[in-house]
């Protein structure tokens, strides 16, 4: 059983395979967090909890003359507002009396087999053979009425935890929520865990961060209206000696694309607390009486393997249990090529077909048609919104286009902005106050655009209705779907001045409706998610694009620490990588190497490459396709951190059977006279034998993975190498 409730303790245990999670219904029915890590079975972890006066610490007033029990040193599964607990609150909220206070304790439960839904926001999904009970406690505040429902649902093979909240306002007058987090999570002793993240710029997304908890408050969010470059809503926490093998890992996975929030805590008594949720800047919702609102799902995950055993657990179940789309497991994703930085919008017809019949000699399957076909295109001052085909440059008609590729043998593939409009726009003109613009002040532009708002039901079913009306007018088998900027001038003019408050959340509400009616009713196209590069890289985005664009550096020595960061929690099948002229110095053959750490593709004008390079090309294309399975399907392992100092950045894909291996290898520091390298791997059976690159040769998986590969060392920078490993039979 997934989920137990013990009657004698009052306590829930939730299990997964290796894990156990356990909170208990306290002192005057409080909620108090009792243990997540190890599995412990139903062992009752409340002896933990120490209880006495800690000196000029509030006490419940239902306490009476008790000191020995307040909410400022007790571990909460909630935590409350203005009940004596001056931590980091998971709730704010004003009642309708206008008091800031939520006061809530247990006041019912109910388990039952399933995985828990939710109306307005995307969350992960169980499958047919998944063992999945759901909880639901509900704290109930007996002044204001006002109900929180706290939900959990484990998966118990995949050693995961969702949780996600509901706010319900049972009383008679409206009331604010200022504040809400999906997730609250204290641990006793917090003093020798760090805190990892993954900040970033603009073609730098996803870097590593680690930091000592200290006793201040560490803040992680975005304010941007999306998930951002800047940061990413995934954090983990882990034992000051945590590595990539070995130590304990906590992992917290929001699936949200806004603004967020993840606050980590440590207090006075070294105890440390970390909510998660979306971000209270500019957020005041109404709820009037009996209404609902949803907090965003997030997804938790424990291992004491380290990060790459965090990594495994967040792969695996983001594989299988978060985008429903075809192309995750059953159908073979295309390589392809994409026309940006072979013409960026300079393109007409006569000029994609050349890009498509020398990129058919590469081995590409799809050729995509970016930004510059839609309404009067020619530069980003205009047009963005005007989603109708720019017949001076698609003189054929787009249909017409599209067979033509087809009877080259190859797929069709196109590029959207939804959510932008430009000022110089047909949509604009005629829709001026479907921009977000705040009356009265000149709007903020960013890439010479504006954005639309999505919050308003007449700009979702606009997008929806032309955006369509293109996917089933031609034969349409890839759509990369972008936004270029950040959200400002938050205004939405369809809505009062009183809930100008709701318009970031609404926004996202509205994206994730748009997205439900055009990406899920295209059951057969493959969608790409790119938010100017990984700007909006999150598993809610995830949940509809089975691949994100990684970033718009294609660097491929960048790339190693763009992918070495996503890796952590993303899967590789994930990543959209391409090969591109960045990096003039870099070879050819590296660069394949590298984008084959995702989901390969081409980012270069084909017709300028010789036939030599062409014929290179097709032979990583096809190479690419004999790895196919194993990159998308194997557990990958880190060898090497390209943010510290060293030679050599390395990485391994592994059969889950053990049965072969791919692992690669790029030079990055060559020293003079330099020592000899060896590069160890992972996650083969030690005492199989396994051949290299077709070797008659072989060497045990004890060998190579405690000695390792010597890697050859007179060699030119920027040197690939790839060793394939094959078990021997027998």
């Amino acid at each position: 059983m997934g989920i137990i409730y013990n009657e004698k303790f009052k306590t829930w245990t939730l299990n997964t395979k290796n894990s156990s999670y356990q909170m208990k219904d306290g002192n005057l029915n409080y909620l108090l967090h009792l243990y997540y890590g190890p599995s412990i079975g139903d062992a009752d972890m409340g002896y933990q909890i120490r209880q006495y006066d800690r000196g000029f610490s509030g006490n419940p007033y239902a306490s009476r003359n008790a000191r020995t029990f307040s909410l400022d040193a007790q571990p909460q599964e909630f935590s409350t507002q203005q009940q004596g607990d001056f931590r980091t609150s998971s709730i704010e909220v004003v009642n309708g009396d206008g008091s800031y206070s939520f006061n809530g304790t247990v006041t019912d439960h109910k388990i039952w087999k399933g995985k828990y839904k939710l109306d307005t926001l995307p969350t992960v999904f169980a499958r047919e053979n998944d063992t999945v009970d759901s909880l639901q406690i509900t704290l109930s505040d007996p002044v204001s009425k006002v109900q929180v429902h706290l939900l959990y649902s484990v998966f118990e093979e995949a050693d995961i935890i969702t949780r996600a909240v509901k706010v319900v306002n049972g009383g008679d007058r409206p009331i604010h929520l200022k504040k809400i987090m999906s997730v609250c999570l204290d641990f006793l002793n917090g003093a020798h865990m760090d805190l990892v993240s993954l900040p970033g710029r603009y073609g730098q997304e996803r870097q590593v961060e680690r930091q000592h908890m200290t006793h201040h408050i560490h803040t992680i969010g975005s304010v941007r209206g999306s998930s951002s470059h800047q940061q990413n809503p995934f954090v983990i926490l882990c034992d000051r000696e945590a590595a990539e093998d070995y130590g304990n890992c906590y992992g917290c996975s929001l699936m949200y694309s806004g603004n967020f929030l993840a606050e980590a805590e440590l207090d006075q008594y070294d105890q440390l607390r970390l909510v998660m949720g979306i971000h209270p800047k500019q957020f005041v919702y109404q709820l009037k009486p009996q209404e609902i609102f949803e907090g965003p799902e997030a997804v938790m995950a424990f291992s004491a393997k380290g990060f790459t055993g965090l990594s495994h657990l967040y792969h695996d179940f983001y594989r299988s249990n978060l985008c429903a789309s075809k192309f995750v497991q059953e159908v073979q994703r295309p390589v392809l090529i994409n026309s940006w930085e072979a013409a960026f919008m300079d393109f007409d017809d006569t000029k994609l077909l050349e890009i498509a019949k020398a990129a058919k000699k590469m081995g590409v399957d799809l050729l995509v048609m970016d930004d510059g076909w839609f309404g009067k295109r020619d530069d980003d001052n205009s047009s963005l919104g005007d989603w109708v085909v720019n017949q001076e440059k698609i003189r054929c008609g787009l249909d017409q286009l599209v067979e033509q590729i087809n009877a080259l043998g190859m797929k069709f593939g196109i590029w959207f902005e939804p959510e932008m409009v430009s000022e110089d726009s047909d949509l604009y003109r005629a829709h001026k106050d479907w921009a977000m613009e705040i009356p009265g002040r000149p709007g903020v532009r960013s890439r010479n655009q504006l954005a639309l708002d999505m919050s308003r039901t007449e700009v979702q079913d606009y997008l929806i209705k032309s955006i369509n009306q293109i996917l089933d007018n031609a034969n349409i088998y890839y759509v990369k779907w972008d936004i270029n900027r950040s959200l400002a001038d938050i205004w939405s003019n369809a809505l009062p001045t009183d809930k100008q408050g709701e318009v970031y959340h609404r926004y996202i509400l509205g994206l994730y409706r748009v997205m439900d009616a055009i990406i899920k009713t295209h059951p057969d196209i493959l969608f790409e998610g790119c938010s100017g590069g990984g700007g909006r890289y999150d598993p809610a985005m995830l949940h509809y694009y089975p691949q994100y664009w990684v970033s718009d550096n294609n660097h491929p020595i960048d790339r190693l620490k763009l992918h070495y960061g996503t890796s952590f929690v993303y899967p590789v099948s994930s990543m959209g990588a391409h090969i591109s002229d960045s990096g003039r110095l870099v070879p050819l053959r590296t660069k394949a190497v590298v984008a084959m750490c995702g989901t390969f593709g081409y980012e270069l004008d084909a017709t300028h490459l010789t036939e030599e390079e062409q014929q290179l090309c097709k032979e990583q294309s096809d190479l690419f396709r004999k790895y196919y399975p194993l990159i998308f399907q194997g557990d990958y392992y880190r060898l090497s951190n390209p943010f510290e100092m060293g030679n050599m950045t390395a990485w391994q894909h592994v059969a889950k059977d053990k049965s072969e291996s791919l692992l690669s290898v790029v030079v990055t520091n060559l020293t003079c006279n330099g020592p000899q390298e060896y590069i160890r791997a992972k996650g083969l059976l030690p005492d199989a034998m396994y051949t290299i690159n077709g070797s008659k040769e072989a060497y045990s998986g004890s060998a190579l993975m405690n000695a390792g590969l010597p890697i050859e060392r007179e060699v030119p920078e920027y040197t690939a190498f790839q060793f394939h490993l094959v078990r021997k039979d027998g």
